[in-house]
């Protein structure tokens, strides 16, 4: 149980933050490189930004809503994030591997019971079918409870033939073109709604909610080849038959109905991440979120994304683009982890299919020479967007299955090790990538088309992609498993199905 009154609250955010923020003294600012310089969750606003959605709004503004937000209870505990810290190690270590997914951006109005349980649910059987087949546990971090905001590259947009606001996310302003004003008050509405998604998702896991014994959990009649269906229906009858046998041994109990389960989001809307920094003994935590990451538009090495990222002790995503030099990510992993710790920065490649042959090899190559313990994490979702004959934005299943595989390929070919995965996905059955086992088209994207921003796999296409890749990591297995806790993190026996 969380024990709040365990947090230093004598020199929490509450203080550090509430107010508008005071003039801060520009130290060593000739030498940004330098990780040595004073930090602490304010000292951003001192750099250039970005993505400032509220550059627009009265100082004043923002200032109150920062005081009500540091002055509300953390949504996580260092604890936990400590925790996925070691988790992560293991994961840079072989032993465990990582599993991300969730919404491109969340939605208030999908802070429902059914919509939560269902992207709850596709994350732990993706999960599940990992573990089974590379035979080591599946660390599960969700885009949840605060993925709200989303960068944009440019100010204004085209709606109906009129510019207008960009949409940057509900936590910033309204999907309605009419109400596009950014508003600071929406970053209270988010907490709340963060609040209340990861309360429910709590007493899901904590109510046997995570408990997939019985094949009725699995739904595969998606699968439109007979032949693919029995295949996907005998691992999935091989892997609960394994969990029984657990079961029948006593191995499992009570520990096989909940597993761990992390929370994630973009540091994107910094008056929020910072009035949500607190301090723990002695060290700083983000407790809105598990994990949080800088996008491929704010990861510049001297501006305010970075600075704030490089203060706090939550691990730290940094997506990496075509476009970004090896040098250049080397030189910002020595300015986020100048420790070089196993475990912290988790480098997410998002490089496109036809790309990954030739920037990913001199990415591993230069993270090698400079002896950097990071975590290669896949996202094959964002180099491959792309307009349908619908004027649809959308993925094509084949091509974000390519980049995945070629990246596990090429990792493979040059010594080092695909740490995990990155999807934007939802449980519910969505039409907005094309291709997969229901064979979606462009003329099909209409029917469910309901994202804010970019394209997601649906339930079955994302069962599908876990099946893919469970493939691999079979074919992959390099070192014992080990479990840890839960039946899902242990290995089923082989039998006859196999």
């Amino acid at each position: 149980m969380v024990r709040e009154r365990e947090m230093d609250a004598s020199t929490s955010c509450t203080e550090d933050v509430a107010g508008p923020p005071a003039k801060k003294q520009r130290m060593d600012m000739d030498s940004p490189s330098s990780p040595a310089r004073p930090w602490d969750p304010l000292t951003w606003k001192a750099l250039p930004s970005c993505q400032n959605p509220f550059a627009s709004v009265m100082p004043a503004a923002v200032a109150s809503v920062e005081r009500q937000l540091s002055a509300l209870p953390p949504l996580v505990y260092p604890t936990e994030v400590q925790k996925l810290r070691g988790l992560l190690e293991e994961v840079h270590g072989g032993q465990r591997f990582l599993l991300q997914g969730g919404d491109c951006a969340e939605r208030f109005l999908d802070c429902s019971a059914s919509v939560i349980a269902v992207k709850l649910k596709i994350l732990l059987q993706m999960s599940l079918v990992l573990s089974y087949a590379g035979r080591k546990p599946t660390v599960r971090i969700a885009r949840i409870a605060g993925q709200y905001g989303k960068p944009r590259s440019s100010a204004m947009e085209t709606v109906n033939g009129q510019q207008v606001p960009s949409f940057r996310g509900d936590n910033v302003n309204d999907m309605d073109p009419n109400n596009r004003t950014p508003d600071p008050e929406r970053l209270v509405k988010a907490y709340f709604h963060s609040a209340a998604t990861l309360n429910y998702l709590r007493a899901l896991l904590t109510g046997g909610f995570a408990d997939l014994h019985e094949s009725k959990h699995w739904e595969l009649e998606y699968v439109n080849s007979k032949e693919r269906r029995l295949e996907y229906e005998a691992l999935v009858e091989n892997l609960l038959d394994g969990l029984s046998f657990l079961d029948v041994c006593g191995a499992t109990g009570e520990a096989s109905k909940t597993v761990d389960l992390f929370t994630s989001h973009e540091a994107l809307v910094l008056p929020y991440e910072a009035a949500m920094t607190r301090r723990f003994n002695g060290q700083w935590f983000n407790t809105s979120a598990h994990l949080v990451w800088i996008g491929d538009r704010t990861r510049q090495l001297d501006h305010a994304h970075v600075e704030y990222c490089r203060g706090i002790e939550n691990p730290v995503g940094i997506k990496v683009g075509p476009s970004a030099p090896p040098s250049e990510i080397v030189d910002l992993c020595k300015r986020l982890d100048p420790q070089n710790q196993p475990g912290k920065l988790v480098l997410i490649t998002r490089l496109g299919a036809k790309n990954v042959q030739t920037h990913l090899p001199p990415l591993i190559k230069a993270a090698k020479e400079a002896g950097l313990n990071v975590i290669f994490q896949c996202d094959p979702m964002h180099g491959n967007t792309e307009k349908a004959s619908s004027g649809h934005k959308t993925r094509r299943f084949d091509t974000v299955l390519e980049e995945l595989l070629e990246t596990f390929k090429t990792h493979k070919a040059h010594g080092s090790h695909l740490g995990g995965v990155h999807f934007e996905m939802t449980g519910e059955d969505v039409t907005e990538c094309t291709g997969g086992p229901q064979e979606i088209d462009d003329t099909d994207l209409h029917i469910r088309y309901t994202t804010y921003c970019d394209p997601r796999l649906n339930y079955a296409q994302s069962l599908e992609m876990a099946f893919k890749l469970a493939a691999c990591l079979k074919s992959d297995r390099r070192a014992p498993f080990t479990s840890s806790g839960s039946a899902h993190d242990i290995e089923a026996p082989p039998t006859t199905h196999e």
